[in-house]
């Protein structure tokens, strides 16, 4: 089944209106007041009510895109299980489905109401790919995951991100940067679309470059072994079937992290690739001028030839 939705995403995040937001109306909460993340005593009405605030920041980067699922139905202290698909407990109803070449069924949401259906099913993270819904085949936007070991302090996690926007910008790419909600960062590049060979082919080209310029600092292998006091420059999110966790999603992590985006002025003033929250995110929203990714959706570039790039 594909349902097609009433209320397209805006393709342009901006300051939320002091009114909420119209949606939302249809997707009735059973038990609102189950905690989802006990130690920040963070309830399904209190995350319902996050994503209503943020739905004008977050649609452009999450609507019509594949989703990957986290679940935790008892919240961050119950089990927990990613999912890719509809069954019990997600209806289809409020979702946008389509099946692949290969069979498999892909969802995606395409309003708030859709959102928040994901929210009565305890879905705490949503993770999407690097294409749309309409274009699986085609990737639209590349991240890179920096992502420390242990002992790295976050002045180097920062450092690292900045290296791989010099890089970029070295072959005229323009990249934006968030907060994973985690221990890191991811710096991400929209592309104006190739395949994934293509896609994944530079994203390594780029994570190797690093790692062979500065291997005291850099690895480009997922070997934990590898990883103590280095980073990891994941590439490995630039596939048909990877994803990252969205912007403005949360994280099912104690005290209910969000994954921020953020500009590269003040990336330099973060603390910490956790430090907004589902409780503070409101607070750092109102007092932005503008929207930290506002041309992100405005860029239009073409990866370069990979041989040239090699050349230079």
């Amino acid at each position: 089944m594909t349902r097609t939705s009433k209320t397209k995403a805006r393709p342009s995040a901006r300051k939320p209106p002091s009114r909420r937001p119209e949606g939302g109306n249809e997707v009735r909460f059973t038990h609102p007041d189950r905690v989802y993340w006990a130690d920040a005593g963070v309830t399904k009405q209190d995350l319902a009510d996050y994503y209503r605030s943020v739905w004008d920041w977050m649609a452009a980067h999450v609507a019509s895109r594949p989703l990957a699922l986290l679940r935790c139905p008892d919240g961050t202290s119950g089990q927990c299980f990613f999912q890719k698909h509809a069954s019990a407990g997600l209806s289809e109803k409020s979702l946008h489905t389509v099946i692949d070449r290969k069979g498999r069924q892909i969802i995606a949401v395409e309003d708030l109401d859709g959102l928040l259906s994901l929210v009565q099913a305890g879905v705490l993270e949503l993770h999407v790919r690097g294409s749309t819904i309409e274009h699986l085949d085609v990737c639209d936007r590349i991240v890179f995951d920096i992502d420390p070991g242990d002992g790295v302090a976050w002045a180097d996690v920062v450092a690292a991100a900045r290296d791989v926007r010099e890089r970029l910008a070295a072959i005229d790419l323009q990249s934006f940067v968030k907060l994973s909600g985690g221990k890191g960062l991811h710096v991400v590049l929209p592309i104006d679309g190739a395949d994934w060979d293509t896609t994944k082919n530079f994203a390594q080209a780029v994570a190797l470059a690093m790692t062979a310029d500065d291997p005291k600092r850099y690895v480009a292998k997922i070997t934990k072994s590898l990883r103590k006091g280095k980073i990891f420059v994941d590439y490995l999110r630039n596939s048909l079937e990877q994803t990252s966790v969205a912007a403005y999603s949360t994280r099912a992590r104690e005290g209910a992290p969000v994954s921020a985006p953020v500009t590269w002025e003040e990336l330099g003033r973060t603390k910490g690739g956790n430090q907004y929250t589902l409780l503070n995110l409101g607070k750092r929203l109102r007092g932005l001028k503008q929207d930290p990714w506002k041309d992100i959706g405005r860029v239009k570039q073409k990866l370069p030839n990979l041989r040239a790039l090699r050349g230079r």
